[in-house]
């Protein structure tokens, strides 16, 4: 008989024998469910909190400044080109992006583009998605502009307006004063709850929360842009049932669609789809995907200068910017008590798309996103970028959210945030939807 044999024969004739006392199942429940406490003095708590170590200095680093944290780990070989073409790309559309949302903002197309550039260099050092692209986004700018036309409407009285041009300015200065503030106290309110550790709500925001919401807010940004493709005016809707609202107000104009801006929107839209497809059916074979951004941008900016839309079809552009940057300015405090409200919803609005679609992009990538570090820069995006009169920044949607599936198991959440928020709004649609994934869970925790 070998070593192992005899180990197995010794093990298998081997026995334990227990001793212990009888237990009653109440006294078993008692005694499992009773554990000792021994708590800290307040001494001992002080000088734990207040003792400074290396490994929590970097903690604390790590924590305010995540870019200190992945930035050393990068792997420049194996990143650097698709991080390349995909910033081009990104760059190269977030310009006109930000001009676009600038008049859904109801300000001057410029100021998109202060948008579009500083809240960008501050994320970057202090968000903790690795994916997500911030700066303007349609729904937020919509809920600016919403603000910024109800205290200075079209129809202002401006002392000193003495042609439509100057009128038009000084509105135009008003409305960007709105904004500045409406962008500093939501910057304010995000920081403060992230500081209050109130990104835990995210915890909330499950998978079929997310995508509903996602999926409502492609399509209110859908509907904003329809008035632009079909070249029509309509007034601005906000609020509940405003994807209705612009919707019809669209159908009812569209005997004066401008059939050019159509041509062009539809040309850009199909190059932009057909190069997606050629992009997804041939991935394996190409190096980095076609910036198929960047060509429509060139291609409708070279058609529109090349055939002078503006002049000879009637078709809305930008026009002229001004050059450089302006100097910093200190916003109007004095507005805060007309837009706390707007504030407070725009705050909770950005936060949550941004952390919707950043838990989306974590989860698909493996990595994980810190929601109060997140409230804490996009707070900081904000309010420092307010400075700079900038307006409002969140995470931009990708399209592809609308396609992706939705799982089977928990659609009535679903279906519950989809409706909710296309139909009342995000910021109404957002809270239904918590609270109804909140019951959902009591219920089958009780079930």
């Amino acid at each position: 008989m070998d070593h192992a044999e005899e180990n197995e024969t010794l093990a298998a004739t081997q026995k334990y024998c227990v001793e212990r006392p009888i237990f009653s199942h109440p006294v078993l429940q008692e005694r499992l469910h009773t554990k000792e406490k021994i708590s800290d003095s307040i001494g001992d708590k002080l000088k734990q909190a207040f003792t400074c170590t290396p490994k929590k200095i970097r903690n604390i680093i790590y924590m305010f400044l995540p870019i200190t944290k992945w930035l050393p780990a990068y792997k420049f070989k194996e990143y650097v080109l698709g991080d390349l073409v995909s910033g081009i790309s990104t760059g190269v559309l977030q310009l006109p992006q930000g001009l676009a949302f600038a008049t859904l903002a109801a300000v001057p197309p410029v100021f998109g583009l202060y948008s579009s550039f500083y809240p960008v260099i501050m994320y970057c050092f202090l968000g903790t998605s690795r994916h997500v692209s911030i700066g303007p986004f349609a729904v937020i700018s919509l809920m600016i502009g919403g603000v910024a036309v109800r205290l200075v409407p079209d129809d202002i009285v401006i002392p000193g307006g003495v042609n439509a041009t100057n009128g038009t300015e000084a509105r135009d200065a008003l409305r960007v004063k709105v904004a500045m503030s409406v962008t500093l106290l939501s910057g304010i309110i995000q920081f403060c709850l992230g500081v209050c550790r109130f990104g835990f709500v995210a915890i909330y925001l499950t998978e079929p929360l997310v995508r509903g919401f996602t999926t409502a807010a492609a399509v209110h940004v859908f509907t904003s842009m329809l008035k632009y493709l079909f070249g029509v005016k309509t007034k601005r809707y906000s609020g509940i049932f405003s994807v209705v609202y612009s919707t019809v107000a669209v159908l009812q104009n569209v005997k004066n669609l401008n059939v050019c801006s159509l041509g062009v929107g539809l040309m850009v839209f199909g190059l932009l789809l057909g190069g997606k497809e050629f992009n997804e059916r041939f991935k394996e074979k190409l190096p980095a995907p076609i910036p198929l951004e960047f060509f429509a941008v060139v291609m409708g900016t070279g058609i529109s200068a090349g055939f002078n839309l503006k002049d000879s079809y009637n078709v809305d552009v930008v026009g002229t910017l001004p050059l450089g940057l302006l100097p910093p300015a200190n916003p109007d405090t004095s507005l805060f008590h007309l837009v706390y409200v707007d504030a407070i919803a725009i705050a909770i609005v950005g936060f949550s798309v941004t952390i919707s679609m950043a838990k989306t992009l974590a989860n698909k990538h493996g990595y994980q996103v810190d929601g109060n570090q997140e409230l804490i820069a996009l707070g900081l995006c904000n309010s420092i970028g307010s400075l700079f009169q900038t307006f409002s920044i969140s995470c931009s949607l990708s399209r592809s959210l609308v396609q992706e599936g939705t799982g089977g198991k928990t659609q009535t959440i679903w279906l519950t945030t989809f409706v909710s928020s296309l139909f009342l709004g995000l910021d109404y649609g957002l809270i239904t939807a918590v609270i109804i994934a909140l019951l959902t869970v009591i219920y089958r925790t009780q079930r």
